[in-house]
């Protein structure tokens, strides 16, 4: 799920750069999100490994 929800942002993101319609910060906000369920997501998978 959570995989999911930071490609989806990801994407959005890269539509933003492409259009450059960034609406100010908000793109930036986007990826910022997407790196933090990413890493969330690593972090949760090393919890059920040990």
């Amino acid at each position: 799920m959570l995989w999911t929800i930071a490609i989806v942002l990801l994407l959005l993101w890269l539509v933003g750069l492409i259009t450059a319609n960034t609406f100010g910060g908000l793109i930036y906000i986007l990826l910022v999100l997407a790196l933090v369920m990413v890493v969330l997501q690593l972090f949760q998978r090393r919890g059920h490994n040990a």
